[in-house]
């Protein structure tokens, strides 16, 4: 399977890892750390070493509770930086926004790929994703990420997923964005209570019958803080075995922010199921 932009081809047929570039002051994890261009750039180019294919720049944290920000500032904070990595590196570049005027300037930049956690459905967004020729990733999340957690609510979480999920692949198709440009992401943490994303990584196989490539991220997410009472910096293990699990179900992409340990994990789990397909 490929995940295609106009520029850009990238092979799934083994598991590749998305690298997290937040480049901003409040996200939960990493805030502040790499906000600054040369920052951002020394961080990236550590991630691609490590063995990332697919570096995610955000400007704006999705966190719950976190302030909104305009699009100018996104704008001011994005764009440089994806420059300098197009200028440096050849990877994949993803750009982490819901804002069309952030995705045109970010794909005009460099950027291959639009990771759009409201699935392109704020004013704009379709038209300007479908007009770039960038590969687009479309999340499910239920409300916004200021009230998603206060109540999340569902009759049948997997089925629910997969309907607006489906609907929002219709919506690109219609819209001139070919299926060769689409990837899926569940979206864990985002507006789902710990079983709803619990059930979502123990099921999430059952999204193939979507037909396209499927987006894992739970990096160092509270779904494992909350299972194993352990901080964000203590998250690690937690963060490689639920990735290893969607894997292990045939997810294309994992997005993280260790990602030489990922590496490490990716390399010991393929070695061992080269051996298993073998014998199976």
């Amino acid at each position: 399977m490929l995940l295609s932009s106009s520029t850009r081809t990238l092979d799934l047929s083994t598991p590749q890892i998305m690298g997290v570039l937040n480049i901003t002051p409040d996200s939960f994890s990493d805030g502040g750390r790499y906000h600054g261009e040369d920052a951002a750039l020394r961080h990236a180019l550590q991630m691609v070493t490590d063995g990332a294919t697919i570096i995610d720049v955000g400007g704006e944290s999705t966190r719950p509770g976190a302030d909104e920000v305009a699009a100018q500032e996104e704008l001011e904070r994005v764009v440089p930086v994806i420059e300098r990595l197009r200028a440096e590196l050849d990877c994949w570049i993803s750009v982490d926004t819901s804002k069309a005027a952030v995705m045109g300037e970010a794909v005009n930049s460099g950027a291959d790929l639009i990771n759009d956690i409201r699935a392109l459905r704020e004013p704009g967004a379709l038209e300007t994703a479908a007009a770039s020729g960038a590969a687009v990733c479309l999340m499910h999340m239920q409300g916004q990420p200021r009230t998603m957690q206060q109540a999340p609510d569902y009759a049948n979480v997997i089925a629910e997923v997969a309907e607006f999920l489906a609907a929002q692949v219709a919506a690109c198709e219609a819209a001139g964005i070919s299926r060769e440009r689409i990837c899926l992401d569940p979206g864990y943490g985002f507006g789902k209570s710990l079983e709803h994303n619990y059930e979502l990584l123990g099921r999430v196989g059952e999204l193939h019958r979507l037909g396209l490539p499927l987006l894992a991220g739970m990096s160092r997410k509270s779904m494992l803080g909350q299972l194993l009472n352990r901080e964000v910096n203590e998250r690690l293990a937690g963060t490689l075995s639920a990735h290893l699990f969607a894997v292990a179900q045939g997810v294309q992409i994992v997005r993280v922010h260790d990602v030489k340990e990922m590496a490490d994990a990716l390399r010991v789990w393929r070695k061992a199921a080269h051996y298993q397909e073998q014998f199976l």
